[in-house]
């Protein structure tokens, strides 16, 4: 499998999803169908169900963000120091038809969260702004249309 580009921030709020997952979530479910065991008939208990089927999503999402962060190449944003945009970058943006303003971070796809100005690096406005500099224009095909945006700042860390 190839390597996913995630931010450090984004490995280490997956290293605490992980932590917390193996020390509170898994014990807590052990504990769960071991108490709905001693309820005698496991045939129609259904604490026991319940608590099997949380057992088997949290064993699945373990597996997964272990999976993800094998994968992972994680990226400090800090330590880059480039005058075009790349992965981790902070780009002020202003849109050419309106006026606009606005700030996002290019980030992996498990990062990205639109509400904290994060989008991803597979997204159609990031993919159009990697590799320009300030004072470049950069054409996004959106749903209702082609938006032009122009680069005012990029910045790192």
């Amino acid at each position: 499998m190839s390597k996913v580009p995630m931010t450090t921030e984004g490995a280490q709020r997956l290293k605490a999803e992980l932590h917390r997952l193996k020390t509170v979530e898994r014990p807590a479910v052990i504990q769960a169908i071991a108490e709905a065991r001693s309820h005698g008939d496991l045939s129609e208990n259904a604490d026991y169900d319940a608590a099997k089927e949380r057992q088997g999503f949290i064993e699945g999402r373990i597996a997964e963000v272990e999976g993800k962060l094998v994968n992972a190449q994680v990226i400090d944003p800090s330590s880059l120091d480039v005058a075009h945009v790349v992965f981790g970058a902070t780009v002020e943006l202003a849109d050419n038809d309106s006026g606009e303003h606005v700030s996002y971070q290019i980030v992996g796809d498990d990062e990205a969260d639109i509400r904290h100005g994060k989008i991803s690096v597979n997204s159609p406005i990031a993919r159009a702004l990697i590799g320009k500099g300030e004072g470049d224009t950069a054409d996004v095909q959106a749903p209702a249309g082609v938006r032009s945006y122009e680069v005012l700042s990029i910045r790192y860390g």
